[in-house]
């Protein structure tokens, strides 16, 4: 499956990422190891390799095949790769929801590019995928993903207690969410 998802205003599409994309997302994890290490879990060295993102690809791709995951690469309108941005944990039934998780290259924050990545991934999961929430857990101090959560209609429930081991211990984070009705009646 292979499509484009596109924001001309801000010069940016979504396309989910393929193997064949591993190498330049290696190299903008590489570019941005240290600076995102205080968002991120511990990682052994060997993720740090072609091997391991080509791996991790293709499980995504499989994962979309399965409607579990969609892992996009956020393009510039010149193919450069600038971040990624995940609709994961996918809960269909009687919940119909999934977890929201991105990351932008350090050097290129600050444009808008990741709050027109979050509006067309919404529009992917409220339209596309027919979820009724979408939802996200960030630390307490990344003010910077608060602004983008909060730019893109999302309202903070509260804070899950050590939540996830980043950067080598449990911290709180606090859970945002939108919901399909709030979305899609604002784009009204």
């Amino acid at each position: 499956m292979s499509f484009k998802l596109y924001n001309h205003a801000q010069g940016i599409y979504l396309s989910l990422l393929q193997p064949q994309d591993a190498q330049e997302l290696l190299e903008l994890r590489l570019r941005n190891k240290e600076h995102h290490q205080r968002f991120e879990p511990l990682r052994e060295a060997d993720f740090f390799t072609l091997e391991s993102q080509q791996q991790l690809l293709s499980q995504r791709l499989s994962d979309s095949e399965h409607d579990r995951a969609y892992m996009f690469g956020i393009f510039l309108s010149d193919g450069r790769l600038i971040g990624q941005i995940t609709l994961s944990n996918l809960v269909r039934g009687v919940a119909q929801y999934a977890d929201l998780g991105y990351f932008m290259d350090y050097a290129i924050q600050g444009k808008g590019h990741m709050t027109a990545a979050v509006s067309l991934i919404l529009e992917y999961a409220f339209r596309a995928l027919a979820l009724h929430r979408v939802q996200a857990c960030i630390l307490l101090h990344n003010d910077a993903s608060r602004r983008v959560l909060e730019k893109s209609g999302f309202q903070a429930e509260g804070i899950a207690r050590r939540y996830l081991k980043i950067n080598g211990e449990w911290q709180d984070h606090r859970t945002y969410a939108i919901l399909a009705d709030d979305f899609l009646t604002a784009r009204s």
